[in-house]
Order: structure tokens, then C-alpha cells, then sequence
């Protein structure tokens, strides 16, 4: 899988665990119904702006759409994220990340 479609199902999966339309979604996030479509799909990422506000629509917090293994336990992810961050290039990316969403 890649992190598009993962994304994209995972943000599925909450939308429809919170019974949430497509169109409720994009409406209160402030997108066409169709870039929820393709999110959802993996054809498209969301902007990072768009991926706060879904966060916020599906009332998580935005690393648990990331969250894709439901059974590694939080505190296991937390602590692999700590030790990479022993590594100069992983934090460069991961600022970046949180920076620009890019």
C-alpha cells in the first residue's frame, strides 16, 4: 500500500465509523465532494490545511490518521518516533513536513 491510499482509507474508516457522508465531510471541510472522493481513493493528498480540518471534522487529533496499524499500541509509535529523531535527515523531513505539508 502507499501512504496516499492508506491515508485515504484510513480517513474513510473514521468517516463512516462517525456515520459521516462524503458530502457532510466536504462541506464542513470546505471542499468539492469529489477531493474527498479522490482522498479517499488515494488519487489525491490533502492539502495541509484540508487535513487539519478533516482532522477536526472527524474529531481526532491529525497523527491518527496516520494511524494505520491499529494494533501497535500508541506508546510503541511515540517511542519510534523519538528514537528517529536521533537522525538529523528524519527531523529535516518531519520539520518540513509540519511546516509546508510537502
Amino acid at each position: 500500500m502507499t501512504l496516499k491510499r492508506d491515508l485515504g482509507q484510513k480517513i474513510q474508516q473514521l468517516r463512516k465509523d462517525k456515520k459521516i457522508t462524503q458530502e457532510r465531510l466536504a462541506e464542513l471541510v470546505g471542499i468539492d465532494p469529489k477531493n474527498i472522493s479522490r482522498i479517499e481513493n488515494g488519487n489525491n493528498y490533502p492539502t495541509a490545511e484540508n487535513l487539519s480540518s478533516i482532522a477536526k471534522a472527524l474529531n481526532v487529533d491529525v497523527y491518527e490518521l496516520f494511524v494505520f496499524h491499529d494494533n501497535i499500541p500508541v506508546e510503541t509509535m511515540k517511542q519510534e518516533i523519538i528514537n528517529s529523531l536521533n537522525c538529523e535527515k528524519t527531523v529535516l523531513l518531519l520539520y518540513k513536513y509540519l511546516k509546508f505539508g510537502k
